[in-house]
């Protein structure tokens, strides 16, 4: 029987439009700082995937800078400014704020000062929506764009940012999203490329991939898919309650992305279940982090509240657009018959 991808907050499938326009790019010959005919064109794919993204995030007359991903663009925009994130910000983020906002049990940060703090729109892994205070100074939306509806202009951020290979573009590349006339000062310097802020010969495959892919993404929130991507969510979770009243789900009594069911089976490790899964043909995710070859305990679901224990009990399972019901009830029913099992072994 095919295997079942069910982990679309990780990476999303290649979408066939992405494919298509990368592809086509793959044909072009010049470097696009270039002013010869050849240059010219390979710029022009460029300019029109600026412009594909921005439709697609809301964010025309902004500045729509390339890197090489979301960890680049979190570099960029946080780097040397001292701003103040909470404990459930992604580790690229992380990296370069001060972890001090406050984090309640359901996941919701507490910003005092917004044009010094940074806060995601959405958790990767409990998919907990946050309301985003005016004046924002950074928002990591990867999660959010092209899962639920996102108009960077109308958000009060001042800058944002967004990967391709989350919404089913390639993988290494993605976007700074910054509004007209905010300070920054590059960070990968060397050439005058995307404005002067990021130093470089631009990735003209990658990025055209990511312009189609973001299209597709903006038509297929148009369409009402991701409501549909909800429904199937909620059968999951329904199924698994019914059976299995242990099962902790994080962050339900929240708004949550479509798509993201983060639970905790207390005694049974997430590892385990990740690797059980995966044996039966599911891929998943843990609910934990792995360093030098160490599963630790979510540093989210800690800042939630839970203890090491029940932390480290967590999957996360993440669906997409073309997940189909026939495949959420076969996962629901393989992890309860492992469920049971693994409960006979600890009777």
């Amino acid at each position: 029987m095919a295997r079942v991808y069910l982990d679309y907050n990780a990476t999303a499938p290649l979408r066939p439009e992405a494919q298509d326009a990368m592809l086509e790019a793959m044909d072009l010959v010049g470097n696009p700082s270039s002013v010869h005919a050849e240059g010219r064109a390979a710029k022009a794919v460029i300019e029109q995937a600026r412009a594909q993204v921005a439709a697609a995030f809301g964010a025309e007359g902004a500045d729509v800078i390339f890197t090489s991903g979301a960890t680049e663009a979190a570099a960029l925009a946080c780097a040397g400014r001292g701003l103040f994130g909470s404990a459930v910000e992604h580790d690229a983020v992380g990296a370069w704020v001060s972890r001090d906002l406050a984090v309640d049990s359901a996941g919701r940060v507490s910003v005092n000062d917004p044009s010094r703090s940074v806060l995601q729109l959405a958790n990767s892994e409990t998919g907990v929506i946050q309301s985003l205070p005016e004046g924002l100074a950074v928002s990591d939306m990867t999660q959010g764009f092209g899962k639920m509806p996102v108009a960077f202009n109308w958000s009060g951020v001042q800058m944002a940012l967004i990967s391709a290979h989350k919404i089913g573009g390639p993988k290494g590349v993605g976007a700074l999203v910054v509004r007209r006339g905010t300070d920054l000062a590059a960070q990968i310097r060397g050439g005058g490329q995307e404005m002067g802020r990021r130093a470089g010969t631009e990735n003209v495959i990658g990025i055209a991939g990511f312009g189609a892919a973001a299209e597709a993404a903006a038509r297929d929130l148009a369409d009402g898919k991701w409501a549909q991507v909800e429904k199937l969510r909620n059968i999951l979770e329904f199924t698994i309650a019914e059976f299995s009243n242990e099962t902790i789900f994080v962050g339900n009594e929240n708004p949550r992305l479509a798509n993201t069911s983060c639970f905790i089976t207390p005694g049974w490790k997430g590892e385990t279940q990740v690797m059980v899964m995966d044996l039966m043909g599911f891929a998943v995710s843990a609910g934990s982090a792995c360093s030098s070859g160490k599963v630790r305990a979510s540093s989210v679901l800690r800042a939630l509240g839970y203890d090491e224990a029940d932390a480290g009990c967590a999957i996360r399972v993440s669906l997409g657009p073309q997940t189909t019901e026939d495949e959420v009830m076969r996962f629901a029913e393989g992890w309860l018959k492992r469920w049971q099992r693994h409960q006979g072994r600890m009777a």
